[in-house]
């Protein structure tokens, strides 16, 4: 009976570790921990999807100028920010942080769901209306604000027509509360919004919020011009 129960564990701890090892072989790298570099500042990208798409791009364009880390998950409203930032900050320092919130707040869900609906859903609103977004943002400030890191606020990039559940109309109106949030506390902001905007019909999924591969590349060249002026200026 020992025997077999012995047998028995080799083989779940074997299976086990395919399963880790296959889970891992299919897992974004960008959402991977990397290693510093040593003698380079730390830098800390914190957002959703979108973020997610440039990250790999980003890094590769400041490679040998700066270690480019990311929360490997996805960041989505400032709901979560406010959770979870202590979390992804970590113990050590960084030099520069690069955050957003936004196409999560202002999507359109049930009430009690995060889960995002038709904008015509009776009884369905934003997941984070526009005054608890500024309030979380100000939290989110005051806590990054403690790292001493040269901050960087990533405007909310747009939402193209017949977008399920989100409205183009609604990341103005979001950025507008958010710039107000960033002046306030003398915050640099990276316009992304601005800068995607001319292009969309060149780098973005039509009817969707996320980006082209392609896309996401165009977007990175601005997020570490945007990083790199920052590091120039610390």
């Amino acid at each position: 009976m020992l025997k077999r129960l012995m047998i028995l564990c080799a083989v779940l701890a074997m299976v086990a570790n395919v399963a880790i090892g296959q889970k891992k072989k299919n897992a974004n790298p960008a959402m991977m921990p990397i290693e510093d570099q040593p003698g380079l500042p730390r830098v800390l990208l914190i957002g959703d999807s979108i973020s997610i798409g440039y990250t790999l791009a980003v890094r590769e364009q400041l490679k040998g100028a700066a270690n480019v880390h990311r929360p490997t998950e996805n960041c989505s409203s400032t709901n979560t920010g406010v959770a979870k930032l202590e979390s992804w900050l970590g113990e050590k320092p960084w030099d520069v942080i690069h955050f957003n919130f936004g196409l999560h707040d202002l999507k359109y869900v049930k009430p009690g769901s995060n889960l995002i609906v038709p904008t015509d859903t009776p009884g369905s609103g934003f997941l984070v209306p526009l005054d608890q977004y500024e309030s979380n943002l100000e939290k989110i400030v005051a806590k990054l604000k403690t790292t001493k890191a040269k901050l960087i606020w990533c405007s909310t990039t747009p939402v193209v027509a017949e977008t399920t559940g989100r409205t183009t109309e609604d990341p103005p109106r979001y950025n507008q509360i958010a710039e107000r949030v960033m002046r306030k506390h003398g915050i640099a902001i990276d316009d992304l919004f601005a800068f995607a905007s001319p292009q969309l019909s060149e780098i973005q999924i039509p009817k969707n919020v996320h980006f082209t591969p392609a896309g996401s590349k165009v977007l990175a060249q601005q997020v570490a011009k945007s990083i790199t002026e920052a590091l120039r200026s610390k």
